[in-house]
Order: C-alpha cells, then structure tokens, then sequence
C-alpha cells in the first residue's frame, strides 16, 4: 500500500516538473495589448486608406494634377499662300520657343551661367529677368528656335526650362514678293499685305489638350483633348511668280541703271483684273525682321500718290469720244504753240499746228490736250474720269491703299481744267492707273481688282462705249511709233498701245525742275489686249527722266517677256531681211513739252 502510494507521488512530481506552472497573469495581459494595438494600428491603416480613396480623393487628385498634369496649346499652322499655279510663296515652318517658370528656375542659380551659354544670352540678363519676375509662372526666354537647337537647351537638365512647339512664317521668294505678301509679326499674326488682308482666312484656331508631364516637362501621357486644332486655309493668289520675277528682275536693274530713287511695276489680266504681278523698288526681304520697318516695307503700289503727268491724257480724250464732240478724224488747231489760260501760259516745245487726236496723243501735245479739256462740260469730265477710278479705291482690298485725290468738278476753275488735262492737280496710285488702263483695254468694262486667281472672268461695269475704247487703244498705237514719245515700248511681234507720263514733282510751294517722275501706262496686243502694265521711276538721276526713255523700255522688256509665259499669240511682225525679228532701235529724245 504504501509502496503504491510512493509510485502515484513519483508520478505527479513527474508531470509538475514536465508541464510547469500555469501563466503569469501580468503575461497574459501584455499579449492582449500587443495584440490590441495591432488591431488599431490596423483599423487605423484601413480607415486612412478609405479616407484617401474615398473622402479626400478629389483633392488628392488635383494636387497631383496640379504638379504633373498640364493643359497643353495645339498651335495652329497658318494656311499656305501660293501664287496660280501653286507655287509657295508663304509657308510656316515648326519651331520651338523656350520658356521657363521663374519660381522653379530662381533655386537653380547656379545653373543659369550654362543655360545662358546655351541661349547665348548675357547671363547677368538672365538672372535680372528670372529675379524679377517671380511672381510670374511662364517667360519667354528664346522665342523661333530650331527643334534641334531646343533639344540641345532641353538636355541641360536646368529646373522650371520648358518648350513649346510654334510656327514661324517663311517666304521663299524672299524680297520678289516681299511688298506684296507682307509679313507675320512674332506670333504669326498678319501685319502687312496680303498677310494682313487675309489673315481671317490663313490664320488657324489653336487647339488645346491635357497631357501628363515629368517633373522636365516631357510629355508622357495624353489625357483627353479639350479643344481641336483648326488649321488655317491655304489661299491661292492671282500673281504669276514667273512675270513677278520678271518684274522685279527688270525694275531693280532699271532702278540701279538710271540712279533712280525708287519704282513700282504692276501687271494686271485684262479680262479678269487679277494682278499678275506687283513689284517696288528699294525691297526688302520678309524673312530678315531687321529689315522690316515701315519706310522699305510699304507697297508704293497701292498706297503712294503721285500726279501722273502725261499718262492721264488718254482718259481725257476718253471722256472727249465720249461727250461726242470728238472723234478720230476730229481736229484740234494747237497754232502759234501755246495757249494762255488766265495768267498762264502753257506751251508745246514746238507749234504743231492742226493735228487729229492721235497726233496729240503721239506728240504729247500740252496745248491740244488743254483746247479738248477746256471744250468738255466739267462734270462729264469729271464723271469719266471717276467711272474710271480715279479719286477712289479699287475693289482690291489691299490695306492701306490710296484712294488718291480727284477734286469735284465744281471747284474746278480754267486753270485747274487746263492742268488737269495733263497730268496736273490730281493725284492717283500706280494701282489705280493700271486698272484704268486695264478698263480701256478691256473694250470699256471696269473689271474687279483682284489678288485672288479668278477661275472665270467677273462681269465688268460698263464705264465707256466699246468703241470709244477701241477708238483710243487705236490711237494709242501712234504713241510707240517713230514719230510718237513712246518707242521704246515696242515690243517685236506685238502691237503695243501706251502712253508716256513724265511729271515734275511737287515740293513746298510750287514744283521742283531737277526731280522727276516718269511713267509709262499701256496695253498689249493692241488688236486684243491681254495685259495692261504701268511703270513708274521715281526721280531717276543718269541723266535722262523722259516716261518714253526710262520707263517705257521697262514696259517692253516685262510686258514681251509676260506675253511670250503667257504664249499670247504675236499680232505684228518685225522682221529682218533674213526673216528673223529684230530689236526696236531706240529713237532719238522727242523735244517736247514734259511727256
């Protein structure tokens, strides 16, 4: 029993040795609060993250929209101006204009030296211009870089430097067309010409979309488009680059051989009064900015004024035809050679006598043209002349042009009518004397003035009877004849009808005898006219300042070269012995009153 009772002890001791005693209750208690705050700390993680994604999400959002995302400007191409046959004449071309954010690049100082090595700008520029400006988020440190220039700017790595894409206007005929076209300022936006004329047209609406952006401003995501591009329309122009380089080829060497101070050619389509071609002289080239300013920039074509001497003459015997007190038989007795009106005398440097209207206009004849003007009812006179466009602009459109200067008949007194008849007391543009000389060609129709291609030719306004017009082209053929002012116009293998103009200009009180404008106006093939063109030199300094010895062979030389782009269909023949054409001599100076 007792043996029994010793094995039952040994056991038990065995079993509280091998099993120990029972936990502490200060262990019990630290598990559960470690296991408490884990359970916190969890619930506290979960609440954070539905707090994020949930409550504070659109704030978050925009945060982060704020530092990568961006609203990023589509630039518009601005359309392409062609000439008629599609040949460029304004393009825009990609480039890159470098920006920065003057509050992320002011840390950075010490980068600025490289940066402003890269621009080649002065760095104590750059850092005065980034100083001073951050309160500012966007400025333009380069504007029309090339993309392969910005790369290089890109690659620097500077904080807060930024590109973006624009476009710079280009013009590849550079100062062939330069009056004409104009130019864009900076921004692309239309300043002069046709650029400004049009700029409605050419000029696209830029376009606008969110991106996602690194911390350099790379694009690396496109998120939505807010706004679509719209780009600007191509626009096709009436000039024939071929005759506009003819033009400006044959007036800048005119201008250098006669010394002259400046000159304008225009050439415009008889049937349709598109302008084919539109040159002055000093140019200037569109794609250089430091030679854009507003003394070799203006088209003298369309806006200067000048009193056209000798070249009106032929719309006063227009409104003569017209009145029906003359016609090409009619005779005007010019006898002893001058004529008084009032206190001035006005005189031919020789008596011609008894001449027909023909002879008036081939001899440039002062005294006969006042007798036909003094003859006419004013207001007749008058109303010509304006149906003719005179004292008013052209239906062209062109900006800044002149509307030139015709007083109303009623302030017209002897004097005024007998000087206005050659070329005296009205001013026009060479625009406006084109056109006129466009509309007598034309059979009497006054066509539109256009700088857009016409694809079919307008209806013209009826401003003179067919054969009043025929009459006169008719009588203008005597002008460029041996015995007329206008020689050398001639153009072999066509009939050429025109009249020369030279003028004294006008300076303070009164005209000045040693500067001159000469000018020569005319149409050709006389027997279906095709082109009309005006040429005027502006104080021509060789020595000689005669319309028919400076400006008419200028005519010649643009008008036959157009003709022959043009395979306009020769209507005469000069024709040597061997049967092969030969230059018009050039004639002896006419000695007669200022022509």
């Amino acid at each position: 029993m007792m043996r029994g009772n010793r094995e039952r002890d040994a056991r038990r001791g065995s079993r509280r040795q091998g099993g120990g005693e029972p936990a502490p209750r200060s262990f019990r208690l630290r598990l559960w609060t470690v296991f408490g705050v884990l359970a916190l700390a969890a619930c506290g993680l979960l609440w954070r993250a539905v707090d994020l994604q949930l409550m504070d999400h659109g704030f978050l959002a925009g945060q982060g929209d704020a530092r990568f995302s961006r609203v990023a400007t589509i630039a518009a191409h601005r359309g392409t101006v062609t000439d008629r046959y599609g040949e460029p004449l304004a393009v825009s071309t990609p480039v890159d204009s470098v920006w920065v954010n003057p509050k992320e690049l002011a840390p950075a100082t010490e980068q600025l030296p490289r940066l402003a090595k890269a621009l080649q700008l002065d760095r104590n520029d750059l850092a005065r211009r980034v100083t001073s400006n951050l309160d500012r988020e966007f400025l333009y440190l380069r504007r029309h870089m090339q993309p392969a220039d910005a790369a290089k700017i890109m690659a620097l790595g500077v904080p807060g430097v930024y590109l973006v894409r624009e476009y710079r206007r280009y013009y590849p005929s550079g100062e062939v067309v330069g009056h004409l076209l104009g130019f864009t300022n900076v921004d692309d936006a239309g300043q002069e010409g046709i650029e400004l004329a049009f700029d409605h047209w050419l000029a696209g609406e830029d376009g606008a979309k969110r991106v996602i952006q690194d911390r350099y401003g790379r694009v690396v995501q496109d998120v939505e488009s807010i706004r679509p591009v719209r780009p600007g329309r191509d626009l096709v122009l009436s000039i024939d680059l071929r005759i506009q380089y003819l033009a400006y080829r044959e007036l800048k060497a005119a201008i250098r051989e006669q010394r002259a101070k400046s000159g304008s050619v225009i050439v415009l389509d008889v049937d349709t009064g598109e302008v084919l071609a539109m040159v002055n002289q000093p140019a200037y080239n569109p794609n250089d900015r430091d030679q854009i300013n507003a003394r070799t920039y203006r088209n003298r074509a369309a806006t200067d004024i000048l009193e056209p001497g000798s070249s009106i003459k032929p719309f006063v015997v227009a409104a003569a035809l017209a009145s029906g007190k003359y016609n090409e038989r009619s005779i005007v007795d010019t006898s002893p050679g001058f004529i008084r009106v009032g206190v001035k005398p006005i005189e031919d440097k020789h008596n011609l006598g008894r001449i027909n209207l023909a002879t008036i206009l081939a001899k440039s004849s002062n005294v006969g043209m006042t007798r036909v003007a003094l003859s006419l009812d004013p207001e007749q006179l008058w109303t010509t002349l304006t149906k003719l466009g005179f004292g008013q602009v052209t239906t062209s459109g062109y900006p800044g042009e002149s509307a030139g200067l015709l007083p109303h008949w009623s302030h017209w007194r002897p004097i005024g009518i007998a000087t206005l008849s050659y070329g005296y007391g009205l001013s026009v543009t060479p625009l406006q004397l084109a056109h006129a000389y466009a509309t007598i060609g034309g059979g009497g129709l006054s066509r539109p003035v256009s700088f857009l291609r016409v694809d079919a030719a307008p209806v013209g306004d009826r401003v003179l009877d067919e054969r009043v017009s025929r009459s006169l082209v008719h009588m203008l053929e005597s002008v460029v004849t041996p015995e007329g002012t206008g020689l050398r116009a001639a153009i072999p293998g066509y009939r050429v009808a025109g009249k020369t103009g030279t003028a004294w200009k006008s300076n303070a009180g009164g005209y000045s005898t040693d500067r001159y404008m000469a000018v020569f106006g005319g149409v050709a093939p006389a027997t279906n006219p095709r082109l009309a063109a005006v040429v005027i030199i502006d104080e021509p300094g060789a020595g000689r300042y005669y319309g028919g010895d400076v400006a008419a062979p200028v005519f010649s030389r643009v008008v036959g070269g157009a003709l022959r782009l043009l395979a306009v269909a020769p209507d005469a023949a000069i024709d040597t012995p061997g049967g092969e054409p030969e230059n018009v001599p050039a004639p002896a100076r006419q000695q007669v009153a200022l022509r």
